[in-house]
């Protein structure tokens, strides 16, 4: 019996068992649980490595620190699947311990510290951990090295950018220098339509030998379900395969033979593929089942199979077909991963199905991009080692006067200081920002998150904004949109909004979490005088919200007006209900003095808070109520002396009207 060995043809980040949402929280409320974990003393001196009882207790600890729900049919198993990606990123050995990198992320997380303080101006995990540690990962693909970063580099160095299925479906195919080559020539013919998608991922694999030899083997041999599975080369198990020969019986009576009557069983066939769908895309212009039945003819789609006159072009056909959908299918279940990994380094964007490096990013990568390709083959002995930039390539010790020089040529404008090029960068953040409001976030899309936010529709929730953030952050994140609306698009939103963003300025959570407020600042004009407003949002209702948010409201700020000396600033509390005692509450504080629990001289007499519902948030938004509008309403709610039951629904339910 001849073997066809399934061999790697792509490169992945992380393993499809560690697909998780809000991701850089979770890889960092990972490290902080198994360090937990290996301190208690019945774990210190353990092996994790073939310890299922070790590892069932790893997964008993998870549950019990909320990190996973239910209950796992094999808990050893889903211990290590959750921890494995840190293993593939080298925040941690193969036997779970932390490494030196590792320990390096931990402490950006026990400080709570994010800010950037980087060449490359990006948060200080994403740069201490996330970018440098990509630029050190690598694939074992058939026994040769890949780090598909520095390729993802190399490749946006030649090309600029990638279409989303580019990303997806060639850039994981540069396995090697020949790959990479071809496939950087084959995208530069995709693009003026001398090549297709199809054809450029069929020649990839037939230019490995075993996909040329089962090719062989399959047009000289005859067909059955031994052959089918020989040439399925699956990965898994050969036994996988066996249905596609029902499918290739069904395609040969319609195709090789005209029997035309049979669609209906060929569509059949391919629901007992594991990947029918694929096929059934292809071979139909419908999904549904009835209108194959009742009109067998008009449903078939135009395909290759329509020229075939030979047996062997249809073998061809079928061959090239079956392993083009498995590798299309396989290279789709990558894509989020790579997607998430490489978003993790805060120099990729993905913005409008296009992929590229951010301003400054691209500066300095594409002047080292040549250097790191010497390396992209190359395994990296520092994959667990905190080192430097310049540890990692000697190109990356860029000095202030070369990185001017690099973001001048980037803009297209002369800087003169760093400062001067942060500007820069700066507007351009703001102009893909603003390009984000016009596409992403317009006012109905606005509308539709705050319902979506008042019926916890978490997952729809996820689906419109990010998974990379949880629903608190999101919320924050879509409070302050709003309120740049709100105030006719003007001030420093990404300064006010105290958030981490990525690169495509969409929010991320961290485990440490950040400060909640979002501060806007407003300058005095004739409307009102110079004040700050801090935004404090929260989704908890009932009990709950007296219990979270009215002592910490108060408190930040009062904090704020005593640092700040600002006794015109004042708070709006966004919720999506309002409980009539946290009303009362921050009714009261309006009277109520704050005092420095350090200093009782220095003190406040009285604290404005205003609280505001998201229904009536809605009502802002559909009258395109402007701040200007909205300050006296507030201060005339503020002096108001309507008792609290009545308060709110006089001074500010009525004033918006419906």
């Amino acid at each position: 019996m001849p073997q066809f060995p399934y061999k790697s043809f792509c490169w992945s980040l992380g393993t499809t068992s560690f697909r998780t949402k809000s991701f850089n929280k979770t890889i960092e409320e990972q490290l902080k649980l198994l360090r937990q974990f290996w301190s208690l003393s019945e774990n210190k001196n353990e092996v994790w490595n073939a310890n299922d009882k070790l590892q069932t207790r790893y997964y008993e600890f998870m549950k019990l620190n909320n990190f996973v729900v239910g209950e796992a049919n094999n808990k050893p198993k889903d211990a290590r699947e959750k921890t494995s990606g840190l293993v593939d990123l080298g925040i941690i050995y193969d036997n779970r311990r932390i490494t030196p990198a590792g320990e390096a992320l931990l402490a950006i997380c026990d400080s709570n510290d994010f800010v950037d303080n980087n060449l490359f101006q990006i948060d200080k995990d994403s740069f201490i951990y996330y970018l440098k540690q990509l630029l050190k990962v690598s694939n074992d693909i058939n026994s040769e090295t890949v780090r598909p970063f520095i390729i993802l580099i190399y490749v946006l160095f030649k090309l600029e950018t990638l279409t989303l299925d580019e990303f997806t479906y060639l850039l994981p195919l540069c396995v090697d220098k020949e790959s990479t080559d071809r496939i950087i020539d084959e995208v530069s013919k995709l693009r003026t339509d001398a090549s297709n998608l199809d054809e450029i991922i069929i020649n990839q694999l037939l230019s490995m030998s075993n996909y040329k030899n089962a090719l062989d083997y399959f047009i000289n041999n005859l067909v059955s379900e031994e052959t089918i599975m020989d040439i399925g080369m699956n990965r898994k198990s050969r036994s996988y395969d066996k249905p596609y020969y029902s499918l290739y019986k069904e395609l040969e009576s319609i195709y090789l033979y005209h029997h035309i009557d049979r669609e209906y069983d060929l569509y059949e066939a391919t629901k007992r593929v594991n990947i029918g769908g694929w096929w059934r895309s292809y071979l139909f212009d419908t999904s549904s089942s009835s209108k194959i039945r009742n009109d067998l003819i008009s449903h078939l789609n135009s395909t290759r199979f329509d020229s075939v006159v030979s047996e062997e072009e249809f073998k061809r056909t079928f061959f090239e077909l079956m392993h083009l959908f498995k590798a299309k299918a396989t290279l789709s279940d990558y894509k989020d991963l790579n997607r998430r990994y490489f978003k993790t380094s805060d120099v990729v964007l993905f913005i409008d199905d296009e992929v590229k490096l951010d301003t400054l990013p691209k500066s300095i990568l594409d002047s080292v991009a040549l250097s790191l390709y010497e390396k992209a083959f190359v395994k990296s002995d520092d994959l667990f080692n905190d080192v430097s930039l310049a540890q990692i390539d000697k190109s990356l010790d860029i000095e202030e006067s070369n990185l001017l020089k690099l973001v001048s040529k980037s803009l297209g404008t002369e800087v003169s200081s760093l400062e001067e090029a942060q500007a820069k960068i700066q507007d351009e953040r703001y102009s893909r920002f603003h390009h984000l409001l016009d596409s992403k976030f317009t006012n109905d899309k606005l509308l539709t998150l705050l319902n979506h936010f008042e019926n916890r529709d978490d997952d729809e929730i996820q689906r419109m904004v990010t998974d990379n953030a949880d629903i608190p952050t999101i919320f924050e994140y879509i409070l302050g949109i709003i309120w740049y609306k709100v105030s006719e698009m003007k001030g420093k939103i990404l300064d006010y909004l105290k958030l981490s963003l990525d690169a495509d300025l969409l929010p991320k959570t961290h485990a440490g979490g950040g400060e909640a407020d979002i501060v806007y600042e407003y300058p005095a004009c004739e409307y009102y005088p110079k004040h700050s407003v801090l935004l404090e949002a929260t989704l908890a209702d009932n009990t709950n919200q007296r219990r979270m948010e009215m002592e910490p409201v108060s408190r930040h700020l009062g904090q704020h007006l005593l640092r700040t000396g600002d006794l015109k600033s004042y708070c709006v509390f966004l919720t999506t209900f309002l409980h009539i005692n946290v009303v009362s509450d921050f009714r009261s504080r309006k009277t109520t003095p704050y005092y420095d629990s350090q200093d009782y001289s220095r003190h406040v007499d009285g604290m404005k808070i205003i609280p505001v519902q998201t229904s009536e948030l809605r009502k802002i938004l559909n009258q395109n109520t402007t701040y200007k509008e909205l300050y006296p309403l507030f201060e005339a709610a503020y002096i108001s002396n309507e008792p609290p039951h009545l308060w709110y629904e006089k001074t500010i339910v009525n004033k918006l009207g419906d």
